[in-house]
């Protein structure tokens, strides 16, 4: 009988170490963004209100702004700042402890219902890969940052 319990612990053990080790691997290698790409007249951008600051983004925020504006700059607008399709990600309501990390992946994963905002449904964002969805929550960490939202 004390045998199982030691063989089970030993397989929580080893499961626990390796969900551990799965969690906290390295993210994919991010993109090198150019100069080019990320010139000053391209990341200067305003709300009707009040002026956006970008910051000097990490090279990982940088890949997220590149896959940012490819999948969700229609709708949630340049430098995160929304349209008249999707809300401001440079808000209090989307600070990391109000929508953590995995509710903006759930989100472009499975899409949400419409609940704090006029916008309707967000569908799905399709063809986006894990990767750039982990480039893209660093980007929009790091421009909420810059603009007070932690």
């Amino acid at each position: 009988m004390a045998s199982k319990f030691v063989i089970g612990g030993v397989v929580v053990g080893v499961a626990a170490v390796g969900a551990v080790l799965w969690l906290s691997r390295p993210s994919d290698t991010a993109v090198p963004v150019t100069s080019a790409m990320h010139s000053g007249a391209d990341t200067a951008a305003a709300k009707p209100e009040d002026e956006i600051i970008v910051p000097a983004f990490s090279q990982t925020a940088q890949s997220g702004e590149v896959a940012f504006n490819e999948y969700c700059a229609a709708c949630h607008g340049k430098n995160a700042a929304g349209t008249d399709q999707g809300p401001p990600l440079i808000h209090a309501l989307y600070r990391p402890g109000h929508h953590a990390d995995s509710a903006i992946i759930a989100a472009a994963r499975n899409g949400v219902r419409a609940h704090h905002w006029r916008f309707g449904n967000m569908p799905p964002v399709e063809g986006v890969s894990d990767a750039k969805l982990r480039w893209i929550v660093e980007y929009i960490r790091e421009i909420q940052t810059a603009n007070g939202i932690k």
